[in-house]
Parts: C-alpha cells; structure tokens; sequence
C-alpha cells in the first residue's frame, strides 16, 4: 500500500523546525547531491536502505542523506561516504511490487557526521547542524545579481529547464537558497556539487558557482551555435529529400522504375561512409549527379558508373596497424631468410623510428643484386614482420607511363595505373608495395614510365599523387615502397636518385648451404609430399650439387636441382618403397644426369698464354679465360670471344706497351715483326666488354711471349693504361664472391680498390690473399710462375 502525506502541511511544519535530532540514520546516496531546501525524487532498492526509510516513515520522517565517494560500493561504510551532507524530510513514499521505494524528500540543512553510533541494520551518525549566517553587504548583493543573470541565461538555452525556473530565481531573495537552487539544476559533476555543499560561507559559495555557471553557459552557447549550424544544413538536407521525393513521384507517374534511384542513393550513402579527402568526396558527389541523370542506356553511363566504383572501392581511410616490436620483426626476418644483415639492420631501424615518430614517412628501399638472392621475397618478409599488407608488381618491360598514372576518362576502356590498382588490392593505404625489376623498365619512342615514377618514389610529393583517371589526389606517404634491381646503371639517374640502395650480394658456398638445409631441402619436402624421414641429405651432397650442377649468385637453380633429387624420391615413396632414402654420390648422377660444370682453372692455366681474369655480370661475378697464341704471321692481332669495343682497346693497349717495354720484358726486339697474336675469351656466344680485363689480356701476351704460365691459383682484374698504369674498376664484390666460388684464393686488385674490400662480408675474405698493385710490372711479378727449364732428351 502507498502511503500518501500532506505536503503542504509537512513543509509547513518543518520551516518551523529550529532542532534536527542530534542522531541521524544515514542513506547513502549514489550519484546523487541534496541541497537544503530543494524537494528531490529518489529510488531506493538495497534491503537496508528500504528498512531504513520505513522506520523513519513510522518516526518523525527525518533522515540524513550523504553521497557515496564510489558509486559501484554496494555497502557502503564510513571511510565510503562524504562526511558532509543533507538533513531531509520524507515527504511521500511509494512500494512498488519489486519490494522498491520511491520517496520524495526536502532538504533542511547541511549537516556534519561526526561519530558513528549504529552500523546494522543500517547507519546511524551523530551529526552536527551547520547553520548558514551572512550579513547584507554590496558585494554579496552583486555576486547574488550576477549568478541570477547568468542563470536565467542559462534556463533559456537549457530546453529541459522549465520556463518557471526564472521566475523562482528572481523571486528568490535570500542568496544562501538562491545558491542551492541554482546548484541542483545546473549539469555539475559529483565533485563539483559536493564540493558546492561544503562551503558555508555565502560568498566564496557564490564566487564558486558563479566559475560553474559561466562554464555551463560557454558550453550551452558553443552547443547553440553548432545547433544553429547543424539546422541549416538539415534544414538544405530536408529541401534535397523532399526535391527527391518528388522527383521519384514523378519518375513513378512517368512509368520510371524507382530501382535507379534506390541505386543512386545506395551510391551517395557509401560516398559519405567511405571518409573521402575532401575534394575527393566533391568529385564523386558531382560525378553522382551527372550519373542521376542520364539514362542507363547512355555511352557515358558505364564510364561514370566505373569511375564511382573505383572510388568508392579505394581504402581512402583504412590502413593496418604496424607490428612495431623489434624483437618480433627480428625473429620474422631471421626466419625467412639467411644472413642479409645490412637490409635486416635497415627494416629494424625504420620499425625504431617509426616507433619513437608515429607520422614519420616510409622509406623508398631499392634492393640490387643478383637473381636468386631474395629479393622479392624479402618484401614479403617486411611485410609479414610489420603485419601489413603486401602488394608486388613487376615493371620489368613496361614502356607506358599510362601503366603507372593510369588514363584519362575520356578514353575506352580506361582504367587507373598499376599504383591505384595495386592500393585497391591491397585493401589498406600503408601496405608494403613491391616495384619489381625497376631496371628493366623501357624508354623508348612509346614513353618513359621511368618520369612517371618520380613522384611515387618521392616521400615530399607523393602524399598528393595525381591519377589520370581518378583525377583526385591519393595519399601514398603512408605506403611503404621497395623495390627490386639486377643492376643500377639502367636505373636513370633521377629516378636512382630518389633510392636508398641496399645491395644483397651473392652467396658463397657455404652460405648456399646453409640455406639449403634451414630453408630449401624443408620447403621441397613438404612441396613434394614426403615426410623428413623419408629423405636424407649430407652436406657433401649438397656441396657437390652447388659446385657439378649449379653456377650462379643466387640460389634459384640449387632450390630446383634439390626439388629434382626430392620428386625421385616422391616416385619411389609412391611406388611402397620404405626409407628412409639417403642420397649417395653414385644416385646423384642417376637423378641429375651428368655433371654440367667443372672447374677448369687448373687445367687451363697450366700452359703458358692462359690467365683467368674476374668479370661483373647482371647476374653476379663471374671467372673469365684469356687465351691467348702465336703463329707466323706479319705483326697481326687478332681478338675473338665477341668482345665490345672497350675490351678490344684493353687488348691493344696490353699489347702496345709490352711492345714498347720489350727490353725491360726481356724480350727479343724483333719478337713481334713475323708473329701474329691470336686473343679469344672462351663463351663465345656471350657478349663482353669493359675495360676490366686489361690486366688479365696483357698478362696472357706477356706469358705467351716468354713461356711462362700464370699461377694456376691467381686471378685478377683491372683497366691497363699505355704506361703500364692499373686503374680501379666496379663490382669488386661480386668479383671476389666469383672466385671464392670457383676455389681461387689469391686476388690481384688494382691498389685503389683497398677501400672496396670493407663492403665484403669478413668469412667470404677469410682464408684468401689480396695483391694491391699500380703497375703492370707488380702483376707479372706477382702472377707469373717461373721460367720452365728446357732439359736435353737423352
């Protein structure tokens, strides 16, 4: 049952209270402050506070009400309650089925626990009353006008507040009511309006309210201009709805299905959700209407309806999170590749700086070397280490820079460029983005997609690369770009310039097996269907494999000749033959055929006129056999081999300044008067030049002319001048990788290439002999075994 009081008479009766009890039962109160004076609702549920309001109910209905310090307390004790609070009277009480009260009570005055009497079944306090005195002064009568004026500001930007506030506030004489009036109704914080309760003097209670109220007032105004703002746009919204509206009545009355126009606005609703830039949302709005109408019938209709399909499948605003723990990336790069250090390093310290600086833009890597070191998928690797998305394309025989920037509309059939398109697949606007084979890209009389990358591979312009098709600039400064190159000469130089280069050198043997065993031979096994225990590799065998059948920088070919060895084996395993199989010498010949390289250094460099030079291919280095013979002739040279303009000068040189240093050579004066000399570099049907090989051809002539043969454990490189000068060349560690593959251990450089030995790694140097050397004398001295001693036939 409800048990209803007067109102009225209650409140009557308690202004002329002077005394509250001096102990109190005490309701806690969540979220929730009581002034004096004002009348509030409140829900009370938890069983004590229930049995708390009936016995006050049956008593002289007075209780205090203090607020909880934490909401989420569900009994709250002492140390949980703010000692200051509210002596109220109950004035009604409502049950509710749920066993629930709802009472509305008044506040009388501030009060102050001090001990605590009772704890069950409910909180009972000693209190003190804490009566409010002030004296009329100007200020205080200022203060007061101020917070009245302030408020009623507040009252008419407030719609919740009723209209009737203003008049109470105006009404309102005594400042200590007119503060705790204002108080309830402004939109204060827990604290805030605990702290309003605590203060007992009028005027520092009135300058604090007033700091509150001119807050709140900012807050309302700020909010009422935005309003203001927002109605005028829904106000041009509402003008579109109702236009269209009627516009779909009319197309309806017209026979005009309504499916376009449900198409149309499926279209311009992705526009808004798709976070365009801001030029780009314009252009696909103004690209809409033009397709709202024409009719589907219409050549341009598919050429709008493309364009807004590209735009609203491009991830202006999605992007992937970076993985930036160093370790983890560490980890993920060590496992998917051997060695590497310098690009490893690199990647690391682009995740440090990214990590310390969030908008700091990606690198443009360019990884050169050889084919079959791992270039490409060390792309994938980054990208698998930094949790991004990865795309790749290859430019390699592209000659259009419409394939990089995309066509114009105004084209048949036109589509964005390869970037745009690789983003979209991407699905995110930071993906790791491959540019494969960047020096094979064509220049030539159809176009030079070379120019059209400068901007994509530009951190300080790319943030606004331009489509020809979309014609909206795209963002690509979050994007990650590395790409990938045999060589660098063919990279023009501006575009070389943009580059960071990291070169991956080739592998010598041992690195090759190493790789062979922590990634090839596993990845064959499981590609082949077989288990680890159906095969079995030695380091012995694979040593042969990458010296009889193998012969290149990379390790491309090796990966195929263990997948040959490990299909043998699949055939074998599905045919119920039982394993495990090891691989012996003798079955590798069986399953490989017979051996496709030797090593001929020995054997060639074994007679005088032979010397093995180093050469730089696109391919890594590589040994080179000068030949060289003489026969009767009328002082002829002859060079063979299909050798380039610059090596035939090497050769002429070589041949030159012997002629002319015969004596010091010691060699005859009219040696070369009824001689023809015959030069051939053996693979005929590769093309060679450069000017590297000057040293090697000068010191086949000078060994062929005295019957001296070069050391069969030296090989060599360098550009020859007239006057016996070496000169430095390119691509020393390539040459130098070239023979300790081929089992050379001693190195005739020129003597300004000492520097180029920092960049090779210290265990491929480990167990050879450099000669540093500026003149041809140095070579000979060096190279040249000593003269044969001709012994008389019995």
């Amino acid at each position: 049952m409800d048990e209803v009081f007067d109102i009225k008479k209650i409140a009557a009766d308690h202004d002329e209270v002077t005394r509250i009890p001096a102990q109190l039962p005490i309701l806690p109160l969540r979220d929730t402050v009581i002034f004096p004076n004002i009348i509030t609702p409140l829900v009370v549920a938890r069983e004590k506070s229930v049995q708390l309001i009936n016995d006050v109910v049956a008593g002289d209905r007075i209780l205090g009400l203090v607020a909880q310090r934490k909401a989420e307390v569900e009994n709250p004790g002492m140390d949980d309650i703010f000692i200051y609070g509210c002596a109220a009277v109950i004035l009604r009480m409502l049950k509710f089925p749920d066993g629930s009260l709802r009472i509305l009570v008044q506040g009388l005055s501030r009060i102050k626990l001090k001990e605590l009497v009772q704890t069950q079944p409910y909180l009972i306090c000693a209190v003190e009353t804490l009566r409010e005195s002030y004296s009329p002064s100007t200020e205080l009568e200022a203060l007061k006008r101020n917070i009245a004026i302030q408020f009623q500001k507040i009252v008419s930007l407030m719609p919740q507040l009723p209209e009737e506030l203003q008049v109470v506030v105006n009404n309102t004489n005594n400042p200590d009511k007119l503060a705790d009036l204002i108080a309830s109704n402004l939109n204060l914080s827990l604290t805030e309006k605990q702290e309003i309760v605590e203060i007992l003097d009028i005027k520092k209670r009135l300058r604090r309210l007033t700091v509150f109220v001119n807050r709140e007032l900012q807050v309302l105004e700020m909010g009422s201009k935005i309003q203001d703002k927002v109605q005028t746009e829904l106000g041009k919204n509402q003008r579109e709805y109702f236009l269209r509206e009627q516009l779909r009545a009319i197309q309806k009355e017209l026979g005009v299905g309504d499916e376009r126009s449900a198409e149309i606005e499926e279209l311009r609703q992705k526009i808004m959700e798709a976070e365009m830039p801001e030029q780009a949302e314009k252009e696909s709005l103004r690209e809409l209407e033009r397709l709202s109408k024409m009719q589907p019938g219409a050549a341009e209709y598919t050429v709008s309806r493309t364009y807004l399909d590209w735009m609203l499948a491009l991830p202006w605003s999605k992007a992937t999170e970076d993985n930036l723990n160093i370790q983890a990336a560490e980890q993920v790069l060590d496992e998917d590749h051997y060695d590497l250090k310098k690009v490893k390093e690199r990647i690391l310290e682009y995740l440090a700086v990214r990590k310390l600086k969030a908008n700091t833009k990606g690198p443009i890597l360019c990884f050169v070397g050889p084919p079959g070191v791992g270039k490409t998928s060390l792309g994938r690797s980054i990208a698998r280490a930094m949790e991004r998305n990865f795309v790749r394309i290859s430019l390699g025989g592209v000659h259009d820079e419409a394939e990089i920037r995309g066509h114009r509309r105004t084209y048949i059939g036109s589509l964005p460029g390869r970037i745009i398109q690789g983003i979209k697949n991407a699905g995110s606007n930071n993906p790791i983005f491959m540019l494969d084979e960047v020096d094979k890209i064509g220049m030539d009389f159809r176009g030079d997609p070379s120019s059209a990358l400068l901007e994509v591979l530009d951190p300080q312009q790319n943030f606004s690369f331009s489509d020809h098709y979309l014609d909206v600039p795209f963002d690509l400064s979050n994007t990650m770009f590395i790409t990938t190159a045999n060589v660098l000469d063919t990279i023009p130089a501006a575009l070389r310039d943009r580059l960071e280069v990291l070169e991956l050198p080739g592998y010598i043997e041992e690195e090759k097996i190493q790789i062979a065993f922590s990634y090839l031979i596993p990845r064959q096994i499981e590609e082949n269907g077989l288990k680890k225990k159906d095969i079995k590799f030695s380091k012995s065998i694979v040593a042969k494999i990458i010296r009889d059948y193998t012969r290149e920088a990379g390790v491309r070919n090796l990966e195929r000749q263990i997948a040959t060895v490990c299909r043998k084996v699949a055939k074998k395993v599905a045919r119920g033959e039982q394993g495990p199989f090891k691989i012996e010498m003798e079955q590798l010949t069986e399953m490989l055929g017979p051996v496709k390289f030797y090593s001929e250094v020995a054997e060639r460099t074994s007679e005088p006129g032979v010397a093995v030079g180093l050469a730089w291919t696109p391919t890594g280095g590589d040994i080179l056999f000068v030949e060289a013979t003489q026969m009767s002739g009328n002082k002829g040279l002859m060079l063979t081999g299909q050798l380039g303009e610059v090596m035939r000068e090497s050769a002429q040189a070589g041949l030159s300044y012997i002629r002319s240093h015969a004596e010091e050579l010691e060699i005859e004066q009219n040696h070369f008067d009824k001689k023809d000399i015959h030069v051939h570099v053996p693979a005929g049907a590769i093309p060679k030049d450069g000017p590297s090989a000057g040293v090697t051809i000068a010191t086949a002539l000078v060994s062929l002319i005295l019957q001296r043969p070069v050391r069969n454990d030296f090989a060599m490189t360098g550009e020859i001048t007239l006057r016996g000068k070496v000169l430095p060349v390119g691509g020393i560690k390539e040459k130098v990788l070239a023979a300790r593959r081929a089992g050379i251990r001693n190195i005739i450089l020129p003597e300004r290439n000492s520097d180029d030995l920092e960049e090779i790694p210290p265990n491929v140097k480990r167990g050879m002999k450099f000669y540093f050397v500026n003149q041809l004398d140095q070579v000979l001295q060096t190279a040249l075994a000593k003269r044969r001693k001709h012994r008389r036939k019995k």
